[in-house]
Parts: structure tokens; C-alpha cells; sequence
């Protein structure tokens, strides 16, 4: 393969809580050429420096900002890249980089990577989400048109700055090139799970009957774009027909308080939990107790380019899902693997809730089914596109 390469990741996210970043960084350091930096946020009171499955875990001290102000999400990022700025600078000068690797969003954390790049360094940036569809739906559709064009102009200054470019789903690479970003420079990475963590065979559910009670999941982003509160209010219609329903929420984000406050108002208490979010092995012990998971996605321009990664999750653990009927999940999954809802129709959400929980034969086939996407596009198969990328820049 070469001589040896240090790769540096920058991420504006947790490492431990972050499947995506973990698997990518996890597969490099794997391979004996390569060493991996991670910088990242820091999850506790004091950053800290720690290394973990071969990779070199940096915290930078900032911490995630969650909330929903628009002005303090723009302050956090442009604090966190400054750091990564300064932090790529000293790795540049130790001669301790060669390959930078940016996970958005933003896009503009490629910047961080500013003077490695004009010292020839190879720079690759990952869109895990679009900037503009993502905006869009974070505040309804209604955009003023000066922020319109500086997110469509951070977009195409950002890739133009990039050697290669990573998209999550093909549903969201056509979106790119259409917006004029040159298709030699992209590569698509589907976000599915890492099978060392996600893995059907060390899947215990299937063993008893947890006393009859029937598990529902949702995992990730707390927000409204994502449809949280429709799936509360699917819950608590249930209720009476289904008094042995559970629903659980793990995850954090601008509209905990109201999704805690709409429970409360709808006397679903009794039915409907919430944990914050927990380090995916957590997560997974969680996970396998559960009958059904759930992706309540409203109708949007970020949704409709989303392969939700909870979705894959519980599919890799054998546990089926209802999903949204949205343009990228229908390209990649047929009615016999997921149990489809009209976005956004609360009865038809509940419905589909309600036949998945009283055919337990249907959801095994459901489950069984979904397992043909993991065979195309699993990790251990799909991890050599990334592998291929970092070898032919």
C-alpha cells in the first residue's frame, strides 16, 4: 500500500454516541499503514485524550449545543472549527498529517483543514445531511433568500475545496450533482450499522416474552421535523387497545421538553418513556428488547433524503420497523420488508403500529426480509468503497 498515512477525522459530534464515525475511523485504524485522529467534542466536564479500537480520540473543549437557536448553533460551530483550525495547524507542523477526513455538518468545518490543504494535503468531505434541505425543514419550509444562497454558496465552496466527496444514499448524490457538483469527485458510503455492534446473531429478543408486555423504540434526534410527537400521539391512541404497549424514547434535542410535556398532557405517562441519549453498546442492550422500532419522519426536504439510520439498526438486530412512505426509503425498501405509513397521517401511523404488534408471525418475515438490504450493502462488504477511496487518493 505505501508508506505509512496519518489520517485526521473532524467531527462536530461525540465519538462514543456516533456509529457512523466510529465504523469509518474504526475500519482505517484497522489497516496497519494507517494511523487515526479523531477530533471531536468533548462528552464530559473536561475534554480528555484517550485512544480506543486503534484510533487517537481528541476532545476538543467545546460541548454539543442542542438547542434551537439558530445563533448559538452558528456560534458553537464556528468555535469548534477555530479549534480544529488550530488543532490541524499543530498536527501540520508535527508533519502528523496527510489525509483529512470532514464528517458535516456544517460543511464549513472543511475550513479547519485550510492550511494542511495548501500544503498539498488530500481532503475528503463526508455529507452526512445537506445544509439547505436540512435548514428548510428545520424551520418549515420558509427561508429568507440572502440564507437561501449563502447555504447553497457554503455548499459548492465546500466541495470545491474537497478531493473527494462521500454521500450517504444515492437519492441524495442525484440531489448534489443536479446543484452542479461533479460526479468524479463523489462517492456514495451508505450509513449502515457496524456489525461488530449491531448483529442479529447476538440478538436475545426472540428468547422469552418480556411478561407479555409489547416494546416499541425510537432512537436518535429528539426534534419535530422528525416526527417524535406524532409517533406520542400514535401511542396514546393506542392505549386503550393495546393496554400492554410500551414506548421508548432514547435520544436528545431541541424538543425533549415539549415531547415530555405533550405526554403528560395526553396521561400517557403510564405507556411512553424517555432516556437520554447512551453510548451505542447501551443502546444495543436496549434495542434487543424491543418488539418494533419506529421512524415517525414528517414529509420534508431533509426526510425525503434520509436512510435513517435507527432504521438499520433495528433491522440488523432482526427487529422490524414502520417507516414513513418517503422518496429514499421507498428506493431501497419494498412493502414486504418495512411496514409502510402515510407520513404525517397520524391513523394510518397507528395502524400500521397496531397490525405490526398483532402479527408477530408478519413481523418476523418483515424482519427476515429486510436482511436482503444488509446482504447487498452490510459493512463488511460495503467498508471496502471507503478502504478503495483512502487508497486511490
Amino acid at each position: 500500500m505505501g508508506e505509512n498515512k496519518n489520517i485526521c477525522m473532524i467531527v462536530y459530534t461525540e465519538y462514543s454516541r456516533d456509529a457512523r464515525v466510529r465504523r469509518e475511523a474504526e475500519t482505517l485504524a484497522s489497516i496497519p499503514e494507517y494511523k487515526v485522529t479523531v477530533l471531536t467534542l468533548k462528552e464530559q466536564e473536561v475534554a480528555m485524550n484517550y485512544h480506543y479500537e486503534g484510533v487517537n480520540v481528541r476532545e476538543l473543549n467545546i460541548p454539543r449545543y442542542q438547542g434551537a437557536s439558530g445563533r448559538k448553533y452558528l456560534s458553537s460551530y464556528l468555535k469548534f472549527m477555530v479549534l480544529s483550525f488550530l488543532a490541524c495547524a499543530g498536527l501540520l507542523f508535527k508533519r502528523s498529517v496527510d489525509i483529512l477526513h470532514i464528517h458535516n455538518m456544517p460543511n464549513f468545518l472543511i475550513f479547519s483543514a485550510l492550511l494542511p490543504f495548501l500544503f498539498g494535503k488530500k481532503i475528503i468531505l463526508d455529507i452526512h445531511d445537506t445544509m439547505l434541505e436540512t435548514y428548510l425543514a428545520k424551520y418549515d419550509g420558509k427561508m429568507n433568500q440572502w440564507l437561501y444562497k449563502i447555504l447553497l454558496f457554503e455548499e459548492s465552496i465546500s466541495c470545491a475545496m474537497a478531493h473527494k466527496i462521500i454521500c450517504v444514499n444515492h437519492i441524495q448524490r442525484d440531489i448534489l450533482l443536479r446543484r452542479g457538483i461533479p460526479g468524479e469527485k463523489t462517492i456514495i458510503l451508505l450509513n449502515v450499522p457496524d456489525p461488530k455492534i449491531f448483529n442479529r446473531e447476538n440478538n436475545t429478543k426472540n428468547k422469552v416474552v418480556d411478561n407479555g408486555r409489547l416494546k416499541i423504540i425510537y432512537h436518535g434526534t429528539v426534534a419535530r421535523r422528525l416526527g417524535v410527537d406524532l409517533a406520542i400521539r400514535a401511542v396514546a391512541d393506542l392505549k386503550e387497545k393495546m393496554p400492554n404497549l410500551e414506548f421508548h424514547i432514547i435520544g436528545s434535542g431541541e424538543s425533549v421538553q415539549e415531547c415530555m410535556r405533550l405526554i403528560s398532557d395526553l396521561g400517557a405517562g403510564e405507556n411512553i418513556f424517555f432516556q437520554k441519549q447512551t453510548p451505542l453498546a447501551h443502546l444495543v442492550k436496549t434495542l434487543e428488547t424491543m418488539d418494533l422500532g419506529i421512524v415517525p419522519n414528517r414529509k420534508n426536504s431533509a426526510t425525503e433524503l434520509m436512510l435513517p439510520v435507527k432504521m438499520l439498526e433495528c433491522m440488523a438486530l432482526g427487529i422490524p420497523v414502520v417507516v414513513p412512505r418517503l422518496k429514499t426509503i421507498e428506493y431501497y425498501f419494498s412493502d414486504d420488508m418495512v411496514y409502510y405509513f402515510k407520513p404525517e397521517d397520524l391513523s394510518s401511523l397507528s395502524d400500521s403500529i397496531f397490525n405490526a404488534l398483532s402479527n408477530k408471525d408478519g413481523r418476523t418475515k418483515k424482519a427476515q426480509n429486510a436482511m436482503d438490504f444488509l446482504k447487498k450493502y452490510g459493512w463488511e462488504n460495503h467498508k471496502y468503497d471507503l478502504i478503495n477511496l483512502y487508497q486511490h487518493l
